[in-house]
This record gives C-alpha cells, sequence and structure tokens, in this order.
C-alpha cells in the first residue's frame, strides 16, 4: 500500500517585484534552496509555482509537508533577484488550495 504524499501550499507576498517573471522568481527560489541544503536537499522539497502575480506581488508554491521548514529559510534568504532588492514573506500556509485562498478572504 502506497502512503500519500501530503503536501503544503505556501501564499507569499513577494515585495519590490516589479517587473519580476514568474521564471526570473521560481529561479531565485530553487537557487536559494540549493545554495542552503545543496541539490540533494533541493530535490526534498518537492517545490512547484502555482500561482504567480506581478502586479500585486503574489505567488503560491507548493512544497513537501516535511519540505516546509526548509523553504521557509529560503525564501527567508532571498534579498535580490537580477540585482534588484526584493524580500519575500510567508503569508499563509494551508493543506489544501481551497483552504489557502479563503484563508487570505478573511
Amino acid at each position: 500500500m502506497l502512503k500519500r504524499v501530503k503536501r503544503r501550499y505556501l501564499a507569499l507576498e513577494i515585495e519590490r517585484g516589479e517587473g519580476l517573471g514568474s521564471r526570473e522568481f521560481l529561479d531565485a527560489v530553487w537557487g536559494a534552496v540549493t545554495r542552503l541544503y545543496g541539490e540533494y536537499g533541493a530535490s526534498k522539497t518537492g517545490l512547484t509555482l502555482i500561482d504567480y502575480d506581478v502586479e500585486r506581488g503574489f505567488g503560491v508554491v507548493r512544497v513537501l509537508l516535511s519540505a516546509v521548514p526548509m523553504v521557509r529559510a529560503s525564501l527567508a534568504s532571498i534579498t535580490s533577484i537580477n540585482g534588484k532588492p526584493v524580500a519575500v514573506h510567508v503569508v499563509t500556509i494551508s493543506g489544501t488550495l481551497k483552504a489557502l485562498h479563503k484563508s487570505l478572504k478573511n
């Protein structure tokens, strides 16, 4: 019997991300995870970009439950992307996208 993979969705606030494409943002997140935990550690995160909105400075990433602390530390270590100063904050974490969006509306 296979064990179910538990994932978490992280809602992110990206400060000063004007003109920052989703590809650049995802590359920066992967780079931060790789710098802190190496390629082996990064492969254990299951990191996926679900949603990214440049205008609102908002993004949603999906990670494995066991990797949430690793990804949070990596996001906190991001200070610039392509020479532009950036800060990434985790707004909320949820087990489903529906609950994530519900908690963001409140």
